[in-house]
């Protein structure tokens, strides 16, 4: 069996639990970090600037179209996103030499240290620190105010989110997701800042269902009306009617300010839950609120989004993303501001 050839000039090839890595050799130190269904990330140091950065290398990216498409809408994203609330993209690279022989890319990513979950287990978050915290989750959200509002329920099937903290349209796939899915989930996690228990602990997504329902009530039937799934319409008039508990009993401790906003977040109507835009101008953030800082969402170009292509075709326009990847200005090393 003949032996793979060298390295690229300028790479260099390291296994890393038991998967070949070829990446830049300005890249030094690969620690591996995590592992997932589409890839695996390992910690490296720049050795440009001294900083710890996370490099991710997607698993075989090419294998088949709705792999490749995948893998070309990740890199277009996280090309897109130049915003100090949402991980940015700092470099992109293949060791592959030509469109021929291209099989893999890497993504490079600032390395964050920590996250919320481990923060909120090491301690009691304050109220100013719970506004600063959700106020930034927010404005991370409304520049993705493109993303997930012309997604059909098809596309959203890989949509993947720890079951406490879905919404209820995404736990019943009852009708086509909204803007707002993603503000559900903030709810859910500032409920846990304040109180430092999951709200919704459901052992099943209809547990999970019932668990919201207990707090939310259950919804008018001019709701149920309008679900598009027949399976789903039918499970919500067979429940018992409940009664919306005041969210204060429910929240112990948290600001009657804090309640209000969680009353707007955790709606079980899509449609009347408040936006990412909307809940930023809250009172419960006046003393974080800066709106000129505040993003606007920039155009993303989606004209591939729902095109199907060959293997080949996705090859071609991925090979090309990556090659066009300009790196943004090298910033000086920073602790993340948790």
């Amino acid at each position: 069996m003949s032996s793979p050839p060298p390295p690229r000039k300028g790479f260099y090839r390291q296994e890393v639990t038991k998967t070949a890595w070829e990446v830049r050799d300005l890249y030094r130190d690969l620690q591996p970090v995590g592992s997932g269904a589409y890839g695996a990330v390992c910690s490296a140091i720049d050795s440009r600037t001294d900083t710890k950065v996370a490099i991710k290398k997607l698993y075989r990216p090419f294998q088949s179209e709705l792999f490749a498409k995948r893998a070309y809408r990740e890199l277009r994203l996280l090309k897109h996103m130049r915003h100090e609330n949402v991980i940015g993209l700092l470099d992109v690279f293949t060791p592959d030499d030509t469109l021929d022989n291209f099989t893999d890319f890497y993504l490079v990513m600032p390395f964050m240290g920590t996250d919320l979950s481990k923060l909120m287990k090491h301690e009691k978050l304050s109220d100013d620190r719970i506004q600063f915290l959700v106020y930034q989750i927010l404005r991370g959200l409304k520049i993705l105010d493109f993303g997930l509002a012309r997604q059909t329920d098809s596309e959203m099937t890989g949509y993947v989110v720890t079951r406490w903290y879905r919404a209820p349209e995404v736990i019943l796939n009852w009708m086509h997701y909204t803007q707002t899915v993603d503000i559900w989930s903030v709810g859910c996690i500032m409920a846990e800042m304040i109180t430092g228990k999951i709200l919704f602990k459901g052992s099943d997504h209809l547990d999970q269902l019932m668990e919201i329902m207990k707090v939310t009530g259950t919804p008018p039937p001019e709701f149920v009306q309008r679900l598009q799934s027949q399976d789903a319409k039918s499970y919500m008039e067979s429940l018992p009617e409940l009664e919306k508990k005041d969210f204060a009993s429910v929240l112990k401790n948290a600001t009657p300010l804090a309640v209000n906003l969680l009353e707007k977040m955790l709606v079980l109507d899509a449609e009347k839950r408040v936006t990412a835009a909307e809940a930023l101008t809250h009172p419960y953030f006046e003393t974080v609120h800066e709106s000129e800082e505040e993003p606007q969402a920039q155009l993303y170009d989606d004209s591939l989004d729902d095109v199907d292509l060959t293997l080949d075709e996705w090859k071609r326009v991925t090979y090309k993303e990556v090659l066009s990847f300009k790196p943004p200005q090298l910033p000086d090393s920073k602790e993340t501001s948790l």
